[in-house]
């Protein structure tokens, strides 16, 4: 069994952006600036957000974090929206989800300039990764490709099973997994919580990808020999035998299903660390397509 480590992973793509940022500032060019706008208190966002500006300052982009209370309005969320599209400073942003239940998320998403979304999730830029044109590709399924990518696992002419089929990684993994190269060529099957048998489908495949958010969903008895296992989720679980009061889990029982795979990614320290790397990847894209 091989590990699949996103840490280590992310840090090598870490260190060849830095090595480029350094190469710019050399040059005395405008250095990538990745901005994010997170509304609220939620515990989960803001520790995304604090790794994203220590990502930020490790690899010498600037970072700007605009914070905004639970209760800001839509309007003024879309009027910040408006005037980081406005500023050239910017080169890239993401606006934190889950958003206060008041606030219309496909509406927000929806005014951020394709140019500047490097999570990759305005609908032009979704459309154009279907296309096989260029875009940003949402990170997550970014970082899956590339983890794959740097491990050299084989993906051509294989069975793909996708748990899951959200907009942020389900839906985006089964385009990316069926196209033309290497990662990708696979035949992909995308199942989800009303798939029937679901368990018959995970069993023929060679290649799972679990991003379902149920705790240690798949089993060992679910997986065939050999098998590449990606878990996506990633769930907080209360454990009161735990300082933090709570353990985290992915979507695979990761002990059984580690000793059937070929290759499979711990939780944590798999997927998670891999999108931060790749938002930065999107951002350092930006500022070239900006240039």
């Amino acid at each position: 069994m091989i590990l699949l480590d996103g840490r280590k992973c992310s840090n090598e793509i870490k260190d060849e952006i830095k090595e480029q940022v350094d190469a710019l500032k050399a040059k005395g060019q405008k250095v990538p600036h990745l901005a994010a706008v997170l509304v609220g208190n939620d515990g989960a966002s803001l520790t995304y957000v604090g790794s994203k500006v220590r990502a930020c300052e490790r690899v010498g982009f600037e970072s700007t974090l605009i914070r905004l209370d639970e209760e800001t309005t839509e309007e003024v969320l879309l009027k910040t929206i408006e005037n980081l599209n406005n500023d050239d400073e910017i080169d890239g942003f993401i606006v934190q989800l889950p958003l206060p239940k008041h606030i219309d998320e496909e509406k927000v998403l929806l005014a951020v300039d394709p140019d500047k979304d490097v999570d990759g999730f305005h609908p032009t830029n979704f459309g154009r990764m279907a296309l096989d044109m260029e875009s940003f590709i949402p990170a997550t399924p970014f970082g899956i490709m590339e983890l794959l990518r740097r491990n050299e696992v084989d993906t051509q002419g294989k069975h793909t099973v996708i748990i899951g089929r959200s907009h942020i990684v389900g839906r985006p993994m089964s385009i990316l997994m069926s196209r033309k190269g290497n990662p990708g060529n696979s035949t992909v099957t995308l199942a989800h919580s009303r798939t029937q048998n679901i368990e018959e489908y995970i069993k023929s495949a060679d290649i799972v990808i679990s991003a379902l958010g149920v705790p240690e969903f798949v089993k060992a008895d679910m997986v065939k020999e050999g098998a590449v296992v990606i878990d996506v989720g990633i769930t907080r679980v209360p454990d009161e035998s735990h300082p933090k009061g709570y353990v985290i889990k992915g979507d695979v029982e990761f002990d059984g299903v580690s000793a059937k795979s070929s290759h499979i990614t711990p939780v944590p320290g798999g997927v998670g660390p891999m999108t931060i790397a790749m938002l930065l990847q999107n951002t350092l894209l930006a500022r070239a397509r900006r240039a």
